[in-house]
């Protein structure tokens, strides 16, 4: 597999550690390479992204440097300025919308549809008034997950907190359409159906009211090499499903606006670094070190933030 280092041209380290994780995600790789090969379309954001994922595909030196001028110029036409990052949103991944091209070839699948098939999931809302003992669940789907972080924990540990029971009262009260009346009761959210890649935002940045700002939680969080859900619904299809770890988008610095990116990614049984068009190769071991940091003293770390898991089958 070709590999290239992309170079950063005023703060793109978070879009161009974003593609190189997407790029190292095998079968949404193998689908925009194919969306290439098919009859050209007018340019939009999608078609940018297959001339840059063929650029890296086909290029001739073993580690080249591609500049994705071309996808950073179009996605920032289209979305304004946001190809760096938010705080706390994920601009361009899956769940923006962005690859939903509205000019795909009416025969083929939209590429909505493939996006949907490789990164979408179910979750269901499961309410139980406490009074009559009725439960209602609603489904909702989701391309990628937020969770809140906290000290000395896993991502298992994460995606439990994620799905916690949470008990509705007083002017929280849940209208029961059994008791037609508002009740207690308990609510919870249950992963229904898992996706074919997991991506997992670890919400490292929160609002502090007394700063005025943003500050960045660099807890220690253990994301493992292999991962299972925990958290499924009780009618959930293959809940067994198990995930390897393929790409991590690590952020290093103290801050939402003060830092950088860089994506650790699996190729072939090694791991690679991606840092703009630096490129090393590191021991699987190596990953512990941007779990994040057991001491809340240096607020200057390299984490985590988002995960990038895929099904083995």
């Amino acid at each position: 597999l070709s590999v290239a280092n992309l170079s950063d041209f005023g703060n793109t380290c978070y879009c161009n550690s974003v593609l190189q994780a997407l790029y190292f995600c095998r079968p949404f790789r193998e689908k925009i390479l194919a969306y290439r090969s098919q009859p050209r379309r007018k340019e939009n954001l999608l078609t940018c992204l297959a001339d840059l994922f063929h650029s890296i595909a086909n290029q001739k030196r073993k580690v080249g440097v591609i500049p994705p001028k071309k996808f950073i110029t179009r996605l920032r036409k289209e979305n304004g300025e946001r190809a760096r990052d938010e705080v706390d949103t994920l601009p361009f991944l899956p769940s923006n919308g962005s690859l939903d091209s509205q000019n795909h070839n009416s025969n083929t699948p939209p590429p909505s549809t493939w996006v949907h098939e490789i990164f979408q999931g179910t979750l269901t809302n499961e309410t139980r008034c406490l009074t009559c003992e009725t439960i209602s669940s609603k489904d909702e789907d989701f391309l990628d997950l937020s969770v809140d972080v906290e000290q000395n924990t896993s991502i298992t540990h994460c995606l439990r907190g994620f799905s916690n029971t949470e008990t509705l009262c007083s002017e929280y009260k849940y209208y029961c359409e059994e008791c037609r009346s508002k009740q207690e009761a308990h609510k919870r959210m249950r992963v229904k159906k898992l996706p074919m890649i997991l991506a997992l935002h670890l919400k490292r940045f929160k609002y502090m009211e007394q700063l005025q700002r943003y500050t960045k939680l660099s807890y220690r969080v253990v994301f493992p090499l292999e991962l299972r859900l925990f958290n499924t619904s009780g009618d959930a299809t293959n809940p067994e499903r198990l995930y390897d770890l393929v790409a991590v988008v690590v952020h290093c610095g103290s801050g939402p606006n003060r830092g950088h990116y860089i994506a650790i990614v699996k190729s072939h049984d090694f791991w690679l670094l991606f840092d703009d068009d630096i490129v090393e190769k590191i021991d699987a071991q190596a990953i512990e070190e941007f779990y994040g940091l057991t001491s809340e003293i240096s607020k200057n770390s390299e984490s985590g933030y988002i995960l990038f898991y895929q099904s083995r089958d």
